[in-house]
């Protein structure tokens, strides 16, 4: 119980101080149907005005979903209005940035990979050991005929320099060679940590100090696009939004659709309007041989063969990362496979660790590339609650009844044990309503009508593992135990039972919450929710309670209106007492009960046992 009471101040401790320091509330945010919220009616348009055909608006509303849901925003409503229209519902008031997400069109590019880092912001602090080296770079640049060293290295601005060809001199442009145009990872940092300093100045330059000979050169690895790879922080959900805000003519930095790493990337080599077909299936060897490897295979148009074959054979030729092209689809990395020759025909091949989902994923992400929309947006207003505060009212009205008759029976069934079934719902409602207050606060949920129905069919699942409980309790008092044992006795006989119960209750919830959409996946979001406080509840504070109420008087001696009186309850008529004495039953207890004819048969099984020992 103290442990619970610890997790429960916790809790609200951090939501007090959430609502000084960040924009957390007391009360739980309300989804559309209950606070009302932003429309928007989007009508996707292709970019060459060709048909938009059923696949490409399927593809739009799940990038958008994509996009909301990585924003933080929950219970939005994303539909289909008509042939073309989509319409966006975003619960609240959205800001602006999430209302761009929306409205920005999603594209897909081809671009080359400059490096490739950890997801998280590179630390200055641990970069401090390369800043002797970065000044002695710069002095030997800036001396009169010095030529260039073999590796790239950083001006007075922190600009990366051109790589040496057979001049030498520092201003040609790069060779195509590996050595020219790897960088190791410490000039990355090196350069990383010369941009964040020249960010302390507000000065950051994005030009590059030489014309990069192709989309492959480290001088596209600017101080700002070094600044932008440096402060970038891909296990931030905010970043994994999507939205690509780069041009297809500039470098670029981005995340890995799942968080798991960063990229500095080129210029755009191909762009997914030149892709014609995309397919996934399982490999065909040379011989006709059908392996278990799936791949994707990809096809160009005239214009898309000749982009796609100068970059594979300029990417063919380095070294690992840069030999290798990000696919990026609305601004996040889908994958970055590599290139190991050539590909004049325009027929590509992709393969590696793909199952057959994430082939059949990547197929469709390549077939929507080619058609990429832009979203026209015809309205945009705010909109009142679909049901309003009044339905909400009316639900918690609906709740507080239903509760109310769970403790009139229960206060009749066992007498002063609704004290303790009333307390521990009272403390099962605290928990939800803190949990569903913090999920606010931290991932945007929202609760709506559907979820509020939840939580009243909690009540009735909460109340039914008490019913185990004491009935289990009782029954061990039937059957002739101390009271003190008859609560040991009957947590470990009904723990299961309520464990198996709750289990049941959780893999209903959650089976449905991912089957499920729109309002029936808040109702088995707090389905499952309160299905786990109420496991939390009853093992924490209502056994213990228990434990501590049978040490009373009231409770420990069987008043009558405790609910464990033995003699109300019909324990057995010859109940072993200690010593020789027994407890005679009464007779306006009534027809034995099963438990007490098992007990009794126990009884004469021992007495007769007795007898022949004697004899």
């Amino acid at each position: 119980m103290i442990g619970l009471l610890v997790a429960v101040l916790a809790i609200l401790v951090s939501i007090l101080i959430g609502t000084r320091v960040s924009d957390a509330s007391l009360t739980p945010k309300l989804a559309l149907d209950l606070e009302g919220g932003t429309q928007l009616i989007l009508t996707p348009r292709t970019q060459d005005g060709s048909e938009v055909s059923e696949d490409d608006i399927n593809q739009a509303i799940e990038i958008i979903r994509q996009r909301v849901d990585a924003s933080g925003v929950a219970e939005a409503e994303i539909t289909r209005q008509g042939q073309q229209n989509i319409v966006v519902a975003l619960p609240g008031e959205p800001d602006e940035a999430t209302l761009d997400l929306v409205r920005q069109s999603a594209q897909l590019r081809f671009r080359p990979v400059l490096t490739i880092g950890a997801p998280t912001t590179i630390d200055p602090g641990a970069l401090a050991a390369v800043e002797e080296q970065a000044a002695e770079a710069e002095t030997a640049l800036t001396e009169p005929g010095e030529t260039a060293t073999d590796s790239p290295t950083a001006d007075a601005t922190g600009e990366p320099t051109a790589e040496p060809t057979d001049d030498a001199t520092a201003t040609a442009e790069p060779t195509a060679t590996p050595t020219a145009q790897t960088w190791t990872r410490e000039e990355i940092e090196e350069a990383a940590f010369r941009a964040a300093d020249a960010d302390a100045d507000g000065v950051l330059s994005d030009t590059p100090a030489a014309e990069p000979a192709d989309n492959s050169s480290t001088l596209w690895f600017t101080e700002q696009l070094a600044f932008d790879y440096y402060v970038l922080d891909c296990l931030d959900p905010a970043n994994l939004a999507g939205g690509d805000t780069f041009e297809p003519g500039q470098p670029a930095v981005a995340c890995a659709f799942d968080g798991s790493a960063k990229y500095a990337l080129g210029p755009a080599d191909v762009e997914g309007t030149q892709i014609t077909q995309a397919a996934s299936g399982l490999e065909t060897t040379s011989t006709g041989a059908t392996t278990n490897n799936w791949i994707v295979t990809m096809s160009f148009n005239g214009e898309g063969r000749d982009a796609f074959t100068d970059a594979t054979t300029r990417l063919s030729g380095l070294a690992s990362p840069q030999n290798q092209f990000a696919i990026v689809l609305d601004g996040l990395v889908v994958m970055a496979p590599s290139v190991d020759d050539p590909i004049p025909t325009g027929e590509a091949q992709i393969s590696g660790s793909l199952t057959r989902e994430s082939a059949a994923t990547l197929a469709n992400q390549l077939n929507f590339g080619s058609l990429p929309l832009n979203f026209e947006v015809q309205s945009e207003e705010q909109i009142s609650a679909t049901l309003g505060l009044e339905q909400l009212q009316r639900g918690l009205l609906a709740g507080a009844i239903g509760l109310g008759l769970v403790l009139l029976y229960m206060l009749l069934q066992y007498r002063a044990l609704a004290l303790v079934a009333a307390a521990s719902l009272t403390v099962a409602a605290l928990i939800t309503y803190l949990m569903i207050t913090l999920l606010g606060w931290t991932t945007g949920y929202r609760l709506s009508l559907a979820g509020v129905a939840g939580l009243i069919v909690a009540i009735g699942i909460t109340a039914d593992s008490f019913i185990v409980y004491f009935e289990r309790i009782r029954d061990e008092v039937r059957e002739g135990r101390s009271l003190e044992d008859a609560v040991e006795f009957g947590w470990s006989r009904a723990r299961r039972t309520i464990i198996v119960s709750d289990a049941v209750n959780l893999l209903a919830a959650t089976v449905l919450y991912f089957l499920a959409v729109g309002g029936v996946r808040g109702f088995a979001f707090t389905l499952g929710l309160t299905t786990v406080v109420d496991l939390a509840v009853v093992v924490l504070f209502t056994h213990p309670m228990m434990q501590l109420l049978i040490r009373t008087r009231f409770f420990g001696q069987g008043h009558r209106f405790s609910g464990l009186d033995p003699e109300h309850l019909g324990a057995s008529a010859m109940t072993y007492r200690g010593r020789g004495s027994v407890r005679v039953r009464p007779a306006e207890a009534g027809p034995l009960t099963i438990a007490e004819r098992r007990a009794r048969e126990k009884e004469a099984a021992r007495v007769s046992a007795g007898q022949e020992d004697e004899g």
